[in-house]
């Protein structure tokens, strides 16, 4: 496995090693190092090999499809991480390694996988960095996009988290459908079957109609719509029961969050909870009545699935959420929540007081979708589309 950035954490390439490792293979990671750091050691399984990374090289890589400093000087790294550790199949977690990692098996011509996280050119078009001098220049996610066709092409195979990325690939780039592979982001079992709660979360929401946000609340994540929804809510309502909106996560722009409730007046009514260590979630969705995720329609939202879909419901927690493509279909597939228009705000309210004034329906919708990670969805159940796709290597 390939990795241009530090290890661990990473959620996907950690679940995904060990998926392999439990199916009988030996995982080799490379990845990059800022600090020093032991440059091998073995972690749950997984053999980390570190080469030495700077400040400079890190900046480079947001150029790798710009100027080829980044990709000769990581292809180098990579080449001889191939040759000491005797790879059978690479795997390249990402693009930005793409070229990097095609560069340095030019001559051992070893299978290669291309695992694409995220739509990374579109998502690109958010940056702030690509919005301002220098980097609206020097970065073109136009580029990264074409960049990223030529990878699809030229690898073995290429995984995406979603249906939708996979059908977008093939009409873009008019490629046959077995040459890619879907393997979601999602939780594992161990998520809602083995943990701790914490007992000041749940005293402290205890009695409260808790909407819950988990993750990143950037702007394109709709937070600002949910926030005008529950002010009209508030402000509308005869409430039977204490509602409050509980954020947990953060971004750089939360202080446009943070000003529009004291706007509306309503900061008794919001909780923005920032980061918090992930062992907490499980208290937080044990107290939620629902789970939100109003991200904005765009081609990177309309083809990935934020991972907040899945805890909420794992916790029997029912949705309210946009009408982004990808998580509207798998919403609908599961029957797990209630769909609105993305950034409409009395759409928004509307669904939450659904199911804030219709308990039966709240409970079924949670009950689908708790069914629906049990028996289709669990990270156990879907990365048997990663062994099946190694299986295929072997009997080649």
């Amino acid at each position: 496995m390939i990795l241009d950035k530090p290890f661990p954490p990473d959620p996907r390439v950690e679940n995904e090693a060990l998926t392999l490792i439990e199916a009988g293979y030996e995982v080799f990671l490379f990845c990059l190092s800022y600090k020093n750091e032991k440059t091998s050691e073995t972690y749950k399984g997984i053999q980390l090999r570190r080469y030495s990374s700077g400040k400079i090289e890190y900046k480079l890589s947001a150029l790798s499809y710009t100027l080829p400093f980044y990709r000769i000087g990581l292809s180098k790294k990579i080449r001889s991480f191939l040759e000491l550790n005797q790879i059978d199949v690479i795997h390249i977690h990402d693009m930005v390694a793409g070229d990097a990692t095609l560069l340095a098996n030019k001559k051992l011509n070893l299978p290669v996988i291309l695992d694409l996280h995220e739509n990374r050119p579109e998502i690109m078009k958010y940056y702030p960095h690509l919005k301002k001098f220098p980097g609206n220049l020097l970065i073109s996610p136009e580029r990264w996009k074409k960049k990223e066709g030529e990878l699809v092409k030229k690898v073995s195979k290429t995984v995406v988290v979603t249906n939708e990325s996979k059908k977008e690939l093939i009409q873009r780039l008019g490629i046959a459908a077995d040459r890619i592979v879907v393997v979601p982001n999602t939780v594992k079992k161990s998520f809602y079957q083995d943990y701790e709660l914490d007992d000041l979360i749940l005293k402290r929401y205890k009695g409260t109609f808790v909407i819950l946000y988990l993750g990143d609340t950037g702007l394109r994540r709709g937070l600002l719509s949910v926030i005008k929804a529950v002010a009209n809510i508030i402000n509308g309502q005869d409430l039977k029961q204490n509602l409050k909106l509980v954020i947990v996560g953060s971004n750089s722009s939360d202080h446009i969050l943070k000003n529009k409730v004291k706007e509306l007046g309503i900061q008794d009514y919001v909780d923005f909870e920032g980061w918090q260590d992930p062992k907490s979630f499980q208290s937080y969705l044990k107290t939620a009545c629902i789970g939100v995720s109003p991200l904005h329609r765009n081609p990177h939202h309309d083809t990935t699935y934020a991972n907040k879909l899945f805890q909420y419901m794992s916790f029997e927690v029912p949705l309210v959420a946009s009408d982004a493509k990808a998580q509207k279909q798998i919403i609908k597939k599961a029957n797990s929540g209630l769909i609105h228009k993305e950034k409409d705000v009395k759409d928004i309210e509307t669904r939450i007081l659904q199911l804030y004034n219709n308990d039966r329906l709240a409970e079924e919708l949670g009950r689908n979708g708790k069914r629906f990670i049990e028996d289709k969805f669990s990270w156990e159940i879907v990365s048997s589309e990663l062994k099946n796709l190694y299986l295929e290597f072997e009997s080649s």
